[in-house]
């Protein structure tokens, strides 16, 4: 379904050309989840940020069903770091932000979010704001308004980082429940291993900067399993080592 293909990102500095990526190839199946590892500044954002439109490839394309993902962004949902839930606007106001900005805010559209919160478990609180919110149920509107729109690919650029430890594995079986349900293509950045075992189908390593591949990793034999279970699987500790060892010799 998505195809990273040969991807080159270089930024211009006053001290000469910094190469945050180089020929980074991968592809994403349909329906899979996937995450992306690597050291800090190797670039895992970035291809996120390439994907989703907000930066330019130096080399490479990036493919959604083989035209060019920029060609495509009505089909893609991005859910960044921080929530960014507006604190003025209702939680309602929020997760319909997406089919506000679209014109699509009618009753079709509106119906399937009222549906999303009720399904899970937010739907007392649609008329409540963000602060009132705790992080996790905030983590949970940010994911339902990115759902709104429905898209086909969701890119997740480590959504969880701001929880504390013990709503982060909370949160994290919650959205991976909820993005399975609705039959939807993930892929997640995260500086967690742990994370990226308990959550996806294949997991990419990459490099110190300039960020390459330097390992795929198919847990196969986790899949059907939530996070909470691939934790106590005897394969995550050796899937979890593995992933150390390649991320400790990267540099």
């Amino acid at each position: 379904m998505v195809q990273f293909d040969h991807i080159q990102k270089t930024y211009q500095s006053p001290n000469g050309e910094i190469r945050a990526l180089e020929d980074v190839t991968f592809s994403v199946a349909e329906g899979d989840f996937v995450s992306i590892v690597g050291p800090s500044g190797c670039g895992k954002s970035t291809l996120l940020s390439i994907a989703v439109g907000l930066e330019d490839a130096s080399g490479g394309t990036v493919l959604l069903k083989g035209r060019p993902a920029a060609e495509n962004l009505q089909r893609i949902g991005y859910m960044p770091q921080r929530d960014e839930l507006f604190p003025w606007r209702t939680i309602w106001a929020n997760v319909t932000l997406g089919l506000e900005l679209r014109g699509q805010k009618d009753d079709v559209h509106t119906a399937r979010v009222a549906e999303l919160l009720d399904r899970y478990g937010l739907a007392g609180f649609r008329e409540k704001l963000p602060g009132q919110l705790s992080g996790g149920m905030r983590q949970r509107c940010a994911l339902i308004r990115t759902l709104a729109t429905d898209p086909e690919l969701l890119l997740l650029d480590e959504p969880f980082s701001a929880l504390d430890y013990q709503t982060r594995l909370q949160v994290s079986d919650d959205i991976h429940a909820m993005i399975r349900r609705e039959g939807k293509t993930a892929i997640l950045v995260t500086h967690d291993i742990s994370e990226s075992v308990s959550m996806s189908d294949q997991v990419v390593v990459l490099s110190a900067r300039p960020g390459q591949v330097r390992a795929i990793h198919n847990l196969e034999d986790l899949r059907g399993l939530t996070p909470m279970e691939r934790r106590r699987h005897p394969r995550f500790s050796q899937y979890f080592n593995s992933i150390w060892k390649e991320l400790d010799h990267s540099g």
